[in-house]
Order: C-alpha cells, then structure tokens, then sequence
C-alpha cells in the first residue's frame, strides 16, 4: 500500500496555504462544508504522517487538513528557532487564512503539544483535541539527545539508511508500518538545503533550557476544558504509559486509550483501531 494508493479513492488537493507570509504545504480532502479536523506530525515529521486516517476521516464527512507544520517538510523555514508559541502562531494562521473558525485538531507528539499550546491560548479556537503521544510534559535528556542524535544523523549524512533508522525508531513495528516510499519520502525532505540550514531551529527543542521553559505545565493543561482524547502505545520509545497518565490527570474530562503492539505513532501503526475510535470521538465532540 503506498500513499497514492491510500488517497486515489477519494478527492483531494496538495497545495500551499500563506500562512502569515509562511507557505505552508497543506493536504486536503473531505466535503469543504464539513467541520475542520486538523492533522499535526511530530519533530522532524510531515504531513504523510497519517495517510492512513485522511480516507476514512474524510468519508465520514469531515474537512480534513494535514499540514507540515512551521519548518518542517516542504513548509516555509524562518530564520529564528521554533518554540512551541511560534508553533502555535503558525497553527492560528493557518486556520484564518483557510477560513476556520473552530477546528477539531489531531495532534501526534510534536503536533499534540502545540494543539495543546494552542487551545489553552485560544479555547474559542478548538472543538476537540486529540493528543497522539504527546510531548510537552517532560524534559527527559535521555531521550531528547535520541531524538536530536538520530535527526542530525539522518540530516547530515545523504546515507538513506540513516533515515530508514529513524523512522525504525518511532514504530514497535518497522518491518510492518515502514515503507520504503516514507523512507524515500523523509529523505528528500531532509536532504532540501532549506531543511538541511534550518535543522537546528527546528531540534531547539531537545535543549534543556529551551525546553523547559516551552513544557505543558500543570496549570495550562488544567485549562484544557474542551473534549480531549489522550492515546498512547504501550512500546512508546519517547515516552512510558506512566507520562500519559500523568497527562490524563491533569486534562479535566480527558479520556484516556492505550494501544498494544505500538510504539510512537498510534494512528499509523493501529490504525484500525485509531480510526473509528477518532470518528466515534469527533461525533461525540462535534
């Protein structure tokens, strides 16, 4: 199964968004008067990071966005590091120039963090959110020098397999949920010269000091009032089941769902699980 293969079924467009002087690759599909649902990746990811969940998402009558977020893909590159505010800006931006008043977001690690940035800052922004194993909660150096470690690796040397490694590195599963076409894929990206100039910026995040002082505190995920479902992989490699509790705890209201054999991409991996829980979710949210 390949990406074209995922989409050739149902209408869609890959286009580019100015997004507040940022041109931001956004694919689109569903009934454009369908409720927004928008998706967000992680660190050092892109949008294809749920063509599995697009089709049925947009079947069900939702306008679905998959973006590559500020830095990242084929998105635009500013030239100043990307705290977890300027994401959150970039994400605001985006849902005014498309028009959008209210969206459902759909966040993965990364993606999870800044959709939750963004509806404790703008609440009247978000129906619902879903944080896919999110980050935000803690500073763990152990596995932020993983990820800035294998990210450089895989920029800073043109060997494919390096990326292939690092894609191996969110999936309990590689051999099933890692194509060659997402390896291929992720390489172009990171080998793009404005990629390449810009990964720094876009691994801030994995100092110490940058991100503490970006972290979800207590205080603002207590503010998340809106419907919130936390999922998890129960072979997270960036984060054990303990974090999500925690996560779950402090989110009024939040729902909590752990997934077997998977590791840091639960929609991807589990995604016959993922989806019809998302949809069963997003009727009850709507």
């Amino acid at each position: 199964m390949t990406i074209w293969t995922e989409l050739s079924s149902i209408e869609h467009s890959l286009t580019f968004v100015d997004a507040g002087g940022v041109p931001t690759r956004s694919l689109r599909a569903g009934p454009e008067n369908g409720q927004a649902v928008v998706f967000l990746h992680g660190t050092s990811g892109h949008l294809e990071a749920f063509v599995r969940n697009l089709r049925p998402h947009a079947q069900a009558g939702y306008r679905c966005h998959a973006i590559d977020m500020l830095g990242h893909g084929y998105t635009g590159k500013p030239d100043h590091p990307y705290e977890i505010p300027r994401y959150a800006d970039h994400l605001r931006t985006y849902l005014d120039a498309c028009g959008i008043d209210r969206a459902h977001l759909v966040g993965e690690s990364l993606g999870g963090w800044v959709a939750a940035w963004l509806a404790s800052e703008h609440p009247d922004r978000v129906l619902s959110l879903q944080l896919i194993a999110a980050g935000g909660t803690k500073a763990n150096p152990q596995v932020m020098e993983r990820i800035r470690t294998s990210t450089l690796k895989a920029v800073e040397t043109d060997d494919i397999e390096l990326t292939r490694q690092r894609l191996h590195l969110l999936m309990h599963n590689p051999d099933r949920d890692v194509s060659e076409e997402l390896v291929e894929l992720r390489h172009r990206i990171y080998h793009e010269p404005a990629f390449v100039a810009g990964v720094h910026h876009l691994l801030c995040l994995q100092d110490m000091e940058t991100r503490k002082r970006n972290l979800l505190t207590a205080e603002r995920m207590a503010a998340l009032t809106m419907p919130t479902l936390i999922i998890w992989g129960r072979q997270n490699p960036f984060g054990d089941v303990p974090e999500a509790r925690a996560m779950h705890e402090a989110i009024p209201g939040s729902r909590l769902e752990l997934f077997e054999d998977c590791g840091h991409w639960p929609q991807h991996e589990r995604h016959e699980i993922y989806n019809p829980l998302s949809l069963a979710f997003l009727e009850t949210a709507s």
